[in-house]
């Protein structure tokens, strides 16, 4: 029988779980995703080791959040991944397939689950097997002997797809250099000749009190300059708006033109 504690940990954990998942699906960014993930795997995990399943737990955290997980941003970071990606379909229609199959997959789950019955005495019957294997071989001796036995090929078969998705990150990232590398006296020359930008870029930055890099400078109309702002923080969202910062500046301007009313 289930204790209250395990129950109560169990819906617990099974709701960050849960999040973890939907964090995993709706994510705007992959490194977000990924994380998502990663909390999913850990929380899995931990479920394990509270119904007393160590080893399965201790794999769990281990390959997949720790080995898995990590390829996965190794990948992201070496390929590199902007929102504008998410925009582009390489296949017509994947992503109505993809929804049509996703709601077959939870109605054939669904239907499964409710098909299932529980009888005391299969169950009893069931744990005196599982204490016997047990007590003749031991979980890690079984399960040695179905990854490096029974199921071999499949296993090495898994580890060539890991390494193969890890080389093809790396042949993808991988950028043959055409003219040879050009240092900041180059670009300064290369910006006088075309007459662009010779005083070099603006700087970001509204007011002295917030200079961030992802908030853009003002031009003389009060229009942000996209240039002021890195183009990876541009592809990627995270220019922090000017909006506030006029509200601030026509507060300012009241309070001056008060002042010298006075």
């Amino acid at each position: 029988m289930t204790s209250t504690a395990e129950a109560v940990a169990f819906w617990i954990l099974a709701t960050v779980a849960v999040f973890g998942a939907l964090g995993l699906i709706f994510a705007r960014k992959a490194v977000h995703a990924a994380l998502g993930m990663a909390l999913t795997m850990v929380t899995l995990g931990v479920i394990y080791l509270i119904q007393k399943a160590d080893f399965l737990g201790v794999i769990q955290i281990f390959v997949y959040t720790g080995a898995v997980m990590m390829i996965f941003l190794f990948v992201i970071m070496l390929i590199g991944v902007d929102s504008a990606d998410s925009l582009v379909e390489t296949i017509k229609g994947q992503r109505w397939w993809s929804f049509i199959f996703s709601v077959g997959l939870a109605g054939l789950l669904i239907f499964t689950l409710a098909q299932v019955s529980f009888d005391q005495s299969s169950v009893q019957a069931g744990m005196d097997r599982l204490v016997a294997n047990n007590n003749a071989t031991g979980n890690v001796t079984g399960l040695a002997e179905k990854i490096f036995g029974q199921y071999v090929w499949i296993f090495e078969l898994t580890s060539a797809l890991l390494i193969t998705a890890a080389l093809g990150a790396m042949v993808l990232a991988h950028r043959e250099r055409i003219l040879p590398r050009q240092g900041q006296a180059e670009w300064a020359a290369r910006r006088v000749r075309q007459n662009e930008a010779v005083a070099g870029l603006p700087a970001p930055g509204v007011y002295a009190r917030h200079n961030a890099v992802d908030t853009p400078a003002l031009l003389p109309d009060g229009q942000p300059e996209r240039k002021s702002v890195s183009r990876v923080l541009v592809a990627r969202e995270q220019v922090a708006r000017a909006d506030g910062f006029r509200d601030v500046e026509r507060h300012i301007e009241r309070e001056i033109e008060q002042g010298g009313d006075r």
